[in-house]
């Protein structure tokens, strides 16, 4: 089913054809002036450069072609050239009528891709912080769009569980508990089932490690040297796991089996979940094989040590540095992981598509991992790799957020923030226990917090607000819950003593009707836009503005208290508008509650 825009300009086109012009020129649009037109098309004002025509003529002669067209209610000439467009009603309510019918409200399917979509990227042995907010909510929601258009998707998180990090860990662990099994060489037996460490500890041991790698720069040499002897020892342990050695691989292995367990249990509360929970270290495998083949195709070399291939195009404007595909003494490092990754994942699912949702910061890493990774072909030449680059999250001074006190804040403080601020907004004269009051604050919390993530283009970094992205007005994700709920109320009402008849909108007959009709026609085309261009906050505003104009539209016409059959009518088009919100936030990840 094709979307209402692209029917509307099967006309315009065939128009310009048959008068002579190219069909290109028939491109139609949303008037930017709803006051005056509900469409537009502007090729008149092209085509009368390459036709050497005053733009207004030709504009009349497509007027001409297209003034008995069903289609078009009225469709007039603006000069110097402009066509606007109003829709007839009878068209603009069949339209409506068959998205309601269909499955996918009459988006086109691709069904074949296979799509990868990288997101989450937390670290082992650390807790979730606000920085792990953006790439979760938006690769839910891309992933969650992706396979409404019954693709393949795969959603890693891409844990952070390998190199130097790890070394740090297991030196400050064998430092506090040199006794442990997993430090003896000599040791045969099992080593223990059940953890000797808490995620907890892990989270004090991690930054304890790393501090004990710093030192000022008025630090006697024996600071110095023992800083120094630390690390060199992380380094050591690295190479150990790189080999697996016994003891030292078994604690990583239980130190990322708790980390994982941590994780899961804050990624459910944030609604989002992966297919695969690989990390960096299930692409070791294939790091001795990438370098063969790099190798053989006689792109990579020695540089300092390290071995880079180059990855600097003749169009360039900037200096790229090669990619360094492994370290000094053939240590892995984080290009290492991302190549061989992308070669796993060629071999284990031969994607048409992987989809990076990372800091935009990092656009210079993935530009060097993807030339490198094209040129030592460990990918298909047909498929994409494509980079969802995210800014920011900041707080009022325009900084990355933190807490009161300047420290980094964790994920699940953040999400326990949100939800008592909406708690404490809640209508008291609602009657609802304690229990169902914070049930609601949770569902309606999340819905604030990703909606006033999503509503943002994905590279701008945005100002967090927790009173505006809490409030039951403006464009958060509250009013949109709040308008389904209304919805969803009316319905139960309606429900409650009647049936409905025959499931068909009748045409408007006010104004503000056909608006509703008009914004209900273009939700697949949102749809499609939203999937090609990656885009939720094409969803985001979609929502709020079909919210705008329902609310309107419940202020003017009396829904329940119509004739029979405009009963009937009003009654389907809510049904209709309630599977478009719960399909919407459900693909920006969140639901409704039943009550507000």
């Amino acid at each position: 089913m094709k979307n209402f825009i692209s029917l509307l300009q099967e006309k315009i086109e065939k128009a310009f054809d048959e008068c002579g012009y190219e069909k290109e020129y028939g491109k139609v649009i949303n008037s930017n002036r709803p006051d005056l037109c509900e469409f537009q098309c502007d090729g008149a004002l092209s085509a009368a450069k390459k036709y050497k025509k005053a733009p207004f003529i030709i504009a009349e002669e497509i007027v001409e072609k297209c003034k008995d067209c069903k289609e078009f209610e009225k469709i007039e000439v603006i000069k110097p050239g402009f066509i606007n467009i109003n829709v007839s009603k009878e068209f603009l309510t069949d339209y409506c009528n068959s998205i309601q019918k269909e499955e996918k409200f009459g988006c086109e399917m691709e069904k074949n891709k296979t799509v990868v979509v990288d997101y989450g990227g937390p670290n082992v042995a650390k807790p979730l912080h606000v920085g792990h907010l953006r790439p979760a909510i938006i690769g839910e929601s891309v992933k969650r769009i992706h396979k409404f258009f019954e693709n393949k998707v795969i959603g890693d998180v891409h844990l952070g569980d390998w190199g130097l990090q790890m070394g740090l860990v297991i030196e400050e662990l064998k430092y506090r508990h040199p006794e442990w099994d997993y430090f003896n060489e000599n040791f045969e037996g099992e080593y223990p089932k059940e953890a000797l460490f808490t995620v907890t500890d892990l989270e004090e041991i991690y930054p304890c490690a790393s501090s004990k790698t710093k030192v000022s720069e008025d630090a006697t040499e024996e600071e110095k040297a023992k800083a120094n002897e630390f690390k060199e020892n992380a380094r050591k342990n690295t190479a150990y796991l790189q080999e697996k050695k016994k003891g030292y691989y078994d604690l990583w292995k239980k130190i990322v089996e708790i980390s994982v367990k941590d994780l899961k249990e804050n990624y459910k509360k944030l609604n989002v979940d992966f297919d695969l929970w690989l990390g960096e270290s299930d692409s070791q495998d294939y790091v001795k094989p990438m370098v063969e083949k790099m190798q053989k195709l006689g792109i990579i070399y020695e540089s300092d040590g390290a071995m880079v291939v180059d990855v600097q195009e003749e169009n360039d404007t900037t200096e790229i540095n090669p990619c360094m595909v492994l370290k000094t003494g053939g240590v892995s490092c984080y290009q290492t992981t991302d190549l061989a990754t992308i070669m796993q994942r060629q071999i284990d699912f031969d994607p048409d598509e992987i989809i990076y949702v990372v800091d935009k910061r990092q656009e210079l890493h993935f530009i060097q991992v993807f030339r490198c990774a094209r040129k030592a072909e460990l990918i298909d030449r047909d498929a994409k790799l494509i980079f969802l680059g995210f800014g920011t999250m900041n707080g009022k001074d325009g900084k990355p957020f933190k807490t009161r006190n300047g420290g980094v804040m964790r994920l699940e403080n953040l999400i326990d923030e949100v939800n008592k601020k909406v708690y404490e907004k809640m209508d008291d004269s609602k009657e609802m226990n304690e229990n169902e009051k914070a049930e609601i604050s949770k569902i309606v919390g999340l819905a604030a917090l990703k909606y006033a993530d999503l509503s943002n283009q994905i590279s701008k970094d945005y100002i967090f607000d927790i009173d505006k992205f809490t409030s039951l007005e403006g464009k958060t994700g509250p009013y949109i819950l709040y308008t389904l709920v209304r919805i969803k109320s009316i319905l139960n009402k309606f429900y409650e003593n009647n049936t409905l008849k025959e499931n068909k909108i009748l045409n408007p007959e006010e104004d503000i009707e056909k608006q509703l009709l008009l914004k209900i026609s273009k939700y697949n085309q949102i749809l499609e836009e939203s999937y090609i261009e990656n885009a939720p906050s094409k969803i985001c505003t979609y929502l709020y503005e079909l919210a705008n104009i329902f609310n309107s539209f419940y202020q003017k016409i009396k829904i329940l208290q119509e004739d029979s059959n405009r009963l009937n009518s009003n009654i389907t088009l809510l049904n209709l508008m309630k599977k478009i919100f719960e399909n919407g936030i459900d693909l920006l990840g969140f639901e409704a509650p039943e009550r507000m």
